[in-house]
């Protein structure tokens, strides 16, 4: 079954950790400077982006989710700029500014798209001298913002903003709230009580050793995930895409979506907000972990980005893997319809008892294809059909009539409906487009002024001449009598 992609403008998520600022110089080299032997770097382009936890509250604004974020800076043009990009990009930015002391910056040199150089500009936020008292200042953001949040997530650089993470834990636990953590370092068990913990595979083979095979990486998942008394596990494995390890369920491996692998950087940052955008929408954690590692695919296919929107995330679901048809229940259709239109695709619909197919049935359903994307069949249940062509009728029962339209290639969803008209399903379902055949009066069709309202069309199609299921009847009965009439005449 695809994925559905949830709206996640409604989901808030609070972001807390390591916040710095990403600088990059460009330009060519020509020759080796007589100083030194290394490259002499001609300055021609320089560009700023948001790191660490910054990136994450990126990922999050750019599938429409409401991220706030909560970590420390110093009182410095880096701190500036990194707000200032943030809040334009719909990062609602809670820092903590400290006097005297630098926002953490990393300044990479590159030329013809080589680094020839990386330079760090950090002092550390840790709990000694002058900054002692920044983690009371973090616990009091963090407080202020923590109950008008759905999920909150942390990303930890080891970089000390996330010193105090137990206290932080429990507070959100406290108020029942989900916490998805991107661990790092030796010591996890800091990060006790998460509700889900996305590690690496080296980073997690640095805790519990090297696995030989996926059913020992899933025992010591599974272990580890007992001690940290975790909720869930996914460990991110290249390109042996992803394993999901939770409480009462068989683990999960989903394999790697990627076709061209560009750039890596990044993608952790794209999963764990993926995640919690995801989880926050209700999304169970086998769904969320399927969509993550789809985002995962997207942004490592990239050069020089790092987030993926939901339009490339349709995209990508589009091409990975074919559109679930056939006969549908009433409530995935409407998932199914909006997904489509979110997509772009013109929805086509209509409606009718279709009890023997025919010709004039098929090209009907075939014009009315052609005039989108999709093309929806709503089919009259047995009863309705008894009340609208007399008590002989169907002469096939719903289920088999649904089997043979759904078999036909211009047909995408079948769609029972148990009304004498179809109306309620059209106002629910909302088409682009609603055809109906025959004589029908355009300003009286069922539905049609849902559809006129939200934007959409009613079309009138003409059926094809001599071919009706009444006739069609009619001549078999006909057949019939004179087959009994020879016969008795014998």
């Amino acid at each position: 079954m695809q994925l559905i992609i949830p709206d996640f403008s409604q989901i808030k998520i609070l972001v807390v950790g390591d916040l710095m600022l990403d600088r990059y110089w460009h330009g060519p080299t020509s020759r080796i400077s007589p100083e030194a032997p290394v490259p002499v770097v001609k300055i021609e382009e320089s560009e700023e982006r948001a790191g660490g936890a910054g990136n994450v509250a990126l990922n999050i604004a750019a599938l429409n989710g409401t991220p706030s974020l909560v970590g420390l800076t110093g009182q410095d043009e880096p701190a500036s700029i990194l707000k200032k990009r943030l809040t334009h990009h719909g990062v609602n930015c809670q820092f903590v500014e400290l006097a005297d002391c630098t926002t953490i910056t990393k300044l990479r040199v590159l030329s013809r798209h080589q680094q020839l150089i990386r330079l760090d500009f950090e002092d550390g936020f840790f709990g000694n001298g002058e900054h002692a008292d920044s983690g009371e200042q973090l616990l009091k953001a963090y407080q202020a913002q923590l109950s008008a949040h759905d999920v909150i997530l942390f990303s930890d650089y080891q970089k000390g903003t996330l010193r105090d993470l137990p206290k932080l834990i429990a507070l959100a636990k406290e108020q029942g709230k989900k916490v998805i953590i991107d661990p790092k370092g030796s010591d996890f068990s800091i990060y006790a009580g998460a509700t889900l913990l996305t590690p690496n595979l080296s980073e997690f083979e640095a805790i519990v050793g090297h696995c030989d095979s996926d059913e020992q990486l899933v025992e010591k998942a599974e272990q580890l995930r007992q001690t940290l008394q975790l909720d869930a596990l996914l460990i991110t494995r290249s390109e042996k895409g992803m394993t999901l390890v939770q409480s009462g369920q068989s683990a999960v491996h989903l394999p790697t979506r990627a076709r061209d692998v560009f750039d890596v950087t990044g993608a952790g940052d794209t999963v764990i907000a993926t995640l919690a955008a995801a989880i926050g929408a209700g999304m169970d954690l086998v769904d969320a972990t399927k969509l993550a590692n789809l985002a995962a695919s997207v942004v490592v296919s990239k050069v020089g980005t790092a987030t993926v929107t939901v339009h490339e995330l349709r995209t990508a679901m589009r091409q990975l893997s074919d559109v679930e048809q056939g006969i549908i229940a009433e409530e995935r259709l409407v998932a199914l319809v909006k997904d489509a239109k979110e997509h772009g695709e013109k929805v086509i619909m209509t409606n009718g008892c279709f009890d023997i197919l025919h010709a004039g049935h098929v090209t009907y359903l075939e014009q009315a294809k052609n005039l989108g994307d999709r093309l929806i069949v709503a089919v009259n249940d047995d009863d309705s059909v008894k009340r609208i062509k007399g008590p002989e009728r169907p002469v096939n029962t719903m289920i088999r009539r649904m089997q043979v339209l759904a078999g036909l290639s211009c047909v995408d969803w079948v769609v029972p409906f148990y009304e004498d008209t179809p109306t309620r399903l059209i106002c629910d379902v909302l088409p682009s487009v609603l055809v109906k055949g025959g004589d029908n009066d355009i300003n009286n069709i069922p539905g049609g002024d849902c559809v006129r309202e939200q934007g959409g069309e009613v079309l009138i199609m003409e059926y094809v001449d001599n071919c009706s299921t009444t006739g069609l009847i009619r001549s078999i009965r006909s057949a019939d009598e004179s087959v009994e009439n020879k016969t008795d005449g014998e």
